[in-house]
């Protein structure tokens, strides 16, 4: 009979994500996730079955949870599709910690080898670029946001510059660098 779990799964999921955002997914040993989670090898393996799996469930809670936030900013009716977006940039560079983007650097380091992270990859893509073309359809719509170009290629500018400005600060960018490439970005906007 199995014993029963004695730890709390969701935490112990949020603590192999940090690590992973930290070293990246080759360079995460075992140990450091038992380190990271308190658990020992065997709890890891009987809940999470790999070192795989358990960086693809830490994954896609990180895209979860990042998408939520910006999801929120993004269809949040009570500001402009301009002030919507501006919000979207200024919680990326209030909220870099340096350690940059979990995706972009799985993109960066497994996209081109693992084809089930890249659909994983490209799925969140997808829905983060259909959201913010949605915003800037409609602040074209309103005037507010200068029309002629195809919403579509504005919203992956902006979706490259969002990943630009955590690159960015994950080379050492200061606050100031950061906000001056979320400032550039709005401005080609209008």
């Amino acid at each position: 009979m199995a014993r029963p779990r004695t730890f709390d799964e969701d935490r112990a999921l949020d603590a192999a994500m940090r690590a992973f955002w930290i070293n990246g997914y080759e360079a995460t040993s075992t140990q450091d996730l038992c380190e990271a989670t308190g658990l020992g090898r065997s709890s890891i393996y009987n809940t999470f079955v790999s070192k795989r799996d358990l960086f693809r469930r830490a994954l896609t809670r990180y895209m979860d949870a990042m998408n939520e936030a910006q999801f929120a900013l993004l269809d949040d009716h009570d500001r402009s599709p301009l002030e919507r977006v501006r919000a979207v940039l200024d919680r990326v560079v209030a909220t870099e910690a340096g350690l940059g983007c979990l995706t972009v650097n799985t993109t960066v380091e497994l996209a081109g080898r693992d084809t089930e992270i890249a659909a994983a990859l490209e799925r969140d893509t997808a829905q983060r670029l259909a959201r913010m073309s949605a915003v800037l359809a409609a602040g074209q719509r309103d005037g507010e946001i200068a029309g002629g170009r195809d919403p579509d290629a504005l919203a992956r500018y902006l979706v490259a510059v969002i990943s630009g400005i955590r690159v960015a600060a994950q080379g050492g960018a200061d606050r100031a660098a950061l906000e001056d490439i979320a400032a550039t970005a709005l401005d080609a906007l209008v």
